[in-house]
């Protein structure tokens, strides 16, 4: 039978495993990493690519104003260790990969997501990732998953960590602007004709592409369309994998330790169903995760005894999602990040009333749908917006002018109503209710108030407005018709329980004891922010540094090392031997 033996063995090819992958054979370990689906990158590289980092060397607030911060956002939640943890080595991690891998940070000036609470920060926590031309990556481009075509322009990546968004939206209006636009374009036209892809790379996928190439050029061994069966265990510790499918029956003996790295479980439905409480009462939710998330690491950690944490009902990151139809009757899905810090934009319940600050974060925007839905079956909100809202920002999936409305309208993605009342009718909602709610809120607009939930009070909220719409940049009445709406559901962009650990990814038994040789990164361990949602990047932040520190504790010396071949007794998880 067919095995190999390495230091380290990776399963998943997220941002987690790569930067795992990454650290450990940097400082010298021998290490392969397997990968489910065809490509690598998992949901980050959908993602932002932002990182979340107190204490970076572009962040003037002292380390202990982070510090502060968390506490007044997430209490004690448990994981004040790693939490020390975290905001001690963030800037280690920061520093050795810049230094010693193909990966490059920026400053970014995203505030904090409540910069008004104790020890809140206006700017200089969030790092974003440097853009890369994916040409470097060689014959490896063809690894890199693409990114969420519904978050693209014809394929193109804008960063909203960025100024590239704002010079689309001005494209009809300032000239600087326009020149961008068309260099943007054209480059792209170029890169499809030669790659049939863009290689302009951003955000996460500049994330993605950047560990990637460092793993590559390490020579860590990637192998993709790779499942595991089962973990191998001897004397209690685990020292290797029993692929499946195509490579039935192979084993991959890992003499340091195995990393789970899997990516949480969005496509694990009989978890999601357990865990997100607006799943357990009948609603629907959406993942942009990719289809193999199925939560594979979790479950191969839970056959040899690991802890999974729940985290009392704040199991995920949420973001709102809406369904784009695509062509045969299926559908995509796009993340509400922007179009809803926009002046014009507001949100209503089936009875027509609002129910948050539209403007405030993802999670928060979710967490106070799930709250409001509280006894209903149907977890759902409606953006509405008037026709010179719609044409100067755009709204989801729908583009702005000069882009057509035809697509989005026929295919139902979009509803349009010559008057409110109309439009309510149409989606379905209570029409006394959006009537009345549009009103109040359009008597207060007018003066750029919403005295009901104080919209554009905070900085994060007016960050991702529009400046030029005075004297709020995220409120202006609801009048111009005719009116458009789109409905949003509760979705995900990271799943936070997860697998119990020890600060360096060690994973715990249900008794809290190491189960010594496996590892847990990414969405697979449990996450520092056990529902809270602080910052842009508090996702990846986490996980690149306690991967860089997994990576690290598993390239130490001989101590960790154990003599696979001469272990009398091996079995897995079930029963196994060699």
């Amino acid at each position: 039978m067919q095995q190999e033996t390495y230091d380290v063995l990776i399963v998943g090819g997220g941002a987690g495993g790569l930067a795992t992958a990454v650290t450990a054979s940097k400082l010298g370990a021998r290490v392969i990493l397997v990968e489910k689906s065809d490509v690598l990158g998992g949901v980050a590289a959908y993602s932002g690519g932002v990182l979340w980092i107190p204490g970076n060397k572009f962040d003037r607030n002292p380390i202990k104003s982070g510090r502060e911060y968390l506490t007044a956002e997430l209490g004690d939640n448990g994981f004040q260790e790693d939490i020390d943890l975290f905001l001690k080595r963030g800037q280690e991690m920061v520093t050795f990969f810049e230094e010693r891998t193909s990966v490059k940070f920026l400053p970014s000036d995203y505030p904090d997501y409540h910069p008004e609470n104790r020890s809140g920060s206006l700017a200089g926590r969030a790092l974003y990732t440097a853009a890369v031309d994916g040409a470097q990556l060689g014959p490896s481009l063809k690894l890199l998953r693409t990114p969420l075509q519904t978050m693209t322009l014809f394929g193109m990546m804008l960063n909203s960590a960025t100024k590239d968004l704002t010079h689309f939206y001005n494209a009809t209006s300032s000239f600087r602007s326009f020149i961008f636009v068309a260099k943007r374009i054209a480059r792209h036209l170029w890169e499809l004709l030669l790659y049939r892809r863009s290689v302009s790379l951003t955000s996460g996928n500049a994330l993605v592409a950047r560990l990637l190439k460092s793993a590559v050029d390490q020579g860590v061994i990637i192998r993709t369309n790779v499942s595991i069966a089962e973990l191998l265990l001897s004397e209690g510790r685990v020292i290797g994998a029993v692929l499946g499918d195509q490579r039935s029956g192979q084993k991959i003996f890992a003499e340091r330790g195995v990393v789970l790295a899997c990516g949480g479980f969005p496509n694990d439905a009989k978890r999601v169903a357990q865990l997100y409480p607006h799943v357990k009462r009948g609603g629907e939710h959406l993942s942009p995760a990719p289809k193999s998330s199925t939560g594979d690491g979790i479950r191969l950690a839970e056959s040899v005894g690991a802890d999974f944490r729940g985290l009392a009902g704040r199991p995920a990151a949420w973001m709102p999602m809406s369904r784009v139809p695509t062509r045969g009757g299926d559908f995509a899905v796009f993340p509400h990040i922007v179009d809803r810090y926009k002046p014009g934009v507001i949100a209503v319940l089936e009875d027509g009333t609002r129910f948050v600050n539209e403007s405030n974060s993802y999670h928060d925007f979710c967490e106070a749908l799930i709250e409001a839905c509280e006894g209903l079956s149907e977890t759902a909100a409606w953006l509405i917006c008037d026709h010179l809202t719609l044409r100067k920002y755009g709204l989801g999936y729908v583009k702005p002018r000069p882009f057509p409305l035809r697509s989005a309208l026929t295919s139902g993605y979009l509803t349009k109503g010559g008057t409110v009342s109309e439009l309510a009718t149409r989606i379905g909602i209570n029409v006394t209710g959006v009537q009345q709610t549009i009103e109040t809120y359009n008597a207060y607009a007018v003066s750029g108030q919403d005295p009901m939930f104080g919209r554009g009070t905070s900085a994060f909220n007016r960050y991702l407005g529009d400046p030029a719409n005075k004297p709020n940049p995220n409120v202006r009445p609801v009048s111009e018709p005719p009116f458009y709406a789109i409905k949003v559901f509760v979705g995900e962009v990271g799943t936070y329980a997860g697998l119990a650990t020890s600060p360096d990814g060690e994973v715990l038994d249900r008794e809290g004891k190491i189960i010594d040789g496996l590892f847990a990164a990414g969405n697979d361990r449990a996450s520092i922010m056990s529902g809270g949602y602080p910052g842009p990047g508090i996702t990846l932040g986490p996980i690149l540094t306690f991967a860089y520190l997994t990576g690290s504790r598993l390239a130490r010396g001989e101590r960790d090392r154990v003599d696979i071949l001469n272990t009398a007794s091996t079995r897995s998880g079930r029963t196994s031997s060699i």
